[in-house]
């Protein structure tokens, strides 16, 4: 399970992927909004995943380390959970929108 800590580390591990300036006010991106933000941590999570998978292909065929296979398996879950995570976050501000009155 995620705890705070590790959502603030990856929270700041997408802005530094994804360009966030954080010499500009709240919320603002350099050139690049949400959604952008959104897309480079699912690509981001996407190419961890297949990097895992050639890594384990790579073991079946005795060309890769189990220590490259462990630590690139290992990134890709941590990648994985960070975009859990967020959309565990957009579902709950949503329900929350939802609740509120008109």
């Amino acid at each position: 399970m995620i705890d705070a800590l590790s959502a603030a580390k990856a929270y700041a591990a997408v802005q530094k992927t994804a360009g966030v300036d954080p010499g500009l006010g709240a919320g603002e991106v350099g050139g690049s909004g949400f959604g952008d933000i959104l897309k480079a941590a699912m690509s981001d999570a996407i190419s961890s995943s297949k990097h895992a998978e050639n890594q384990m292909a790579a073991q079946v065929a005795g060309k890769a380390e189990l220590v490259d296979v462990v630590t690139a398996i290992s990134a890709a879950e941590a990648s994985l959970e960070t975009v859990m995570a967020v959309r565990d976050q957009v579902i709950s501000a949503y329900q929350e929108i939802m609740r509120m009155p008109i």
